[in-house]
């Protein structure tokens, strides 16, 4: 009973970090009908950064964090306009080229600023909290804990975040902006948005979105902060949002969450070394099923 409860609770981990991963994909999708490949690389930058922030600048770890998120923004908005934006009118091809280039540049960038060789967050910049072990049962070497307040924090964080973007889209005057500017931008813009300024401003959130969930699962996994450690989990990001319906950020949730189960507890009672194929196979089945994907629209445009 405790292995089972164990691995529900890295389902929920795992879950969460797909999940705040996965918005970003599906926000970017939901306004300019793009797949952001170099969306996965910004989650690695929020790693790397945060690492160097307390390396090199020793600054405290929740410092080092929201300096962190802010980069990320910075970067997303920088992405968006060298990248994207002079793609705006040309084919959607031409774009999906250009995101798969820029995600190469991103690795190639960070490889020679920051080395190819992993980095770990310091362990005397983890705060006490997030080493506690909490519920602890006898497993095969004694007491072990089901999870540690790096879990939990983990958690809070994404569950925080996931409601605070859930209000901004559904309640605040700029999430009526990208709502417009995802159902019509000729409209929007006739009706006084600025639609740049708000496709800007959505590249921001989920950049420093998944800025988080880079740090936080650096926390979980305890180093591994290199240069590709942004490729498998921004696939399955992608296939997060695409489980889920693509433009749909409720659905990026879901998504995030089925997969990140699927894949914790395939690898706990099936074998570890196909856990990236247990996710994958159910993103398959459930679009055979449903191709517009869980909460997805069924006369959604695909790109």
């Amino acid at each position: 009973m405790e292995e089972f409860v164990g691995h529900i609770l890295n389902a929920i981990t795992l879950g969460a970090i797909y999940a705040l991963i996965a918005v970003g994909y599906t926000m970017v999708y939901g306004i300019i009908k793009l797949i952001n490949f170099a969306h996965g690389e910004v989650y690695m930058s929020g790693a790397i950064l945060t690492w160097w922030a307390i390396e090199e600048m020793k600054v405290p770890l929740v410092l080092a964090l929201f300096l962190s998120m802010i980069a990320c923004a910075i970067l997303g908005a920088a992405i968006d306009y060298l990248a994207y934006r002079p793609l705006r009118n040309s084919s959607r091809l031409a774009a999906l080229i250009t995101a798969i280039g820029v995600s190469l540049s991103l690795q190639t960038i960070a490889q020679l600023v920051f080395g190819a060789r992993p980095h770990a967050i310091p362990e005397e910049a983890i705060p006490a909290f997030f080493k506690t072990g909490y519920i602890f049962y006898d497993g095969i070497n004694g007491q072990t804990p089901l999870f540690f307040g790096k879990d939990l924090a983990l958690w809070i964080a994404a569950a925080f975040s996931m409601v605070a973007l859930d209000y901004l889209v559904r309640k605040t005057k700029t999430g009526k902006a990208m709502r417009a500017c995802s159902m019509d931008q000729t409209t929007a813009a006739l009706m006084g948005v600025d639609v740049n300024r708000v496709i800007t401003f959505t590249f921001m959130i989920g950049s420093a979105f998944a800025a988080v969930a880079g740090v936080l699962y650096s926390l979980k996994v305890g180093g591994n902060i290199e240069p590709r450690m942004g490729y498998y989990p921004g696939l399955i990001a992608f296939a997060a949002a695409v489980l889920g319906g693509i433009g749909n950020i409720r659905g990026a949730m879901l998504g995030g969450m089925i997969l990140g189960a699927t894949q914790a507890l395939g690898t706990g009672y099936i074998d570890s070394r196909y856990d990236f194929a247990y996710a994958f196979a159910v993103m398959i089945v459930a679009i055979l099923i449903r191709p517009h994907g869980l909460l997805g629209k069924p006369d959604a445009k695909r790109a």
